[in-house]
């Protein structure tokens, strides 16, 4: 027990790595999806076309090759971030596609008599869309995007793989100079899994709470 309070303090900076890189990716990921929601449901065609080439695109390729490419091969053409902000921007890269189909499935829910009265009234698309359809969509969007923040928690453990020390990465870390095993990994899916089950339960109660007020 001594042994391992005397790593207590890398663990806490492991998990706060793990918490900042989960909160500025799915930051990252609600502006740009919210971004290439508004692209595929809008009027312009080819804004349309890159909406829904980059989220085929994204949603198709592995979290891990992405952090990979970026890592290595961005500095091969002269663009270098230190570990921390490359592995933040592709969480967000990455998972913008999924906040755009939770936005845009949210927006789906919304009846086409709503947007057109809007358009009835003079209102433009963007004002149609602020004040009439996104706040209708809010409710069903709510448990979607709060999966996509736990999917942002899980993908932040790859940051290990690619040298950034989160939480996984100290366990490695520990693992590699006390050998405790299995059980040090155990307990940091625990972790994990306490942060996801924890997030899950506030979005439930939120989108009831919405449910209510409306």
């Amino acid at each position: 027990m001594s042994t391992l309070a005397s790593y207590f303090g890398q663990i806490m900076v492991g998990l706060g790595t793990a918490l900042s890189l989960t909160v500025i990716g799915f930051a990252g990921a609600l502006v740009l999806g919210t971004i290439l929601a508004v692209f595929r449901i809008g009027p312009i065609t080819p804004l349309r076309l890159v909406g829904t080439v980059y989220v085929e695109v994204l949603r198709n390729i592995p979290l891990l090759c992405l952090l990979i490419l970026f890592v290595f091969g961005l500095p091969d053409i002269g663009i270098v971030f230190d570990l921390y902000t490359t592995v933040a921007i592709c969480l967000a890269l990455f998972n913008a596609a999924f906040v755009c189909e939770a936005i845009r499935t949210g927006i789906n829910t919304v009846p086409v008599g709503q947007a057109e009265a809007a358009r009835a009234l003079g209102l433009t698309f963007t004002q149609s869309l602020r004040t009439v359809v996104l706040p209708q969509a809010f409710q069903s969007m709510i448990q979607p995007l709060v999966n996509v923040f736990i999917g942002v928690l899980l993908g932040s453990s790859l940051a290990s793989a690619v040298g950034v020390m989160d939480l996984l990465g100290v366990a490695q870390f520990i693992n590699l100079h006390q050998a405790w095993g299995i059980g040090l990994f155990a307990a940091a899916a625990a972790v994990y899994a306490s942060i996801a089950l924890g997030m899950g339960f506030l979005g439930g109660r939120l989108e009831r709470k919405v449910a209510i007020s409306r």
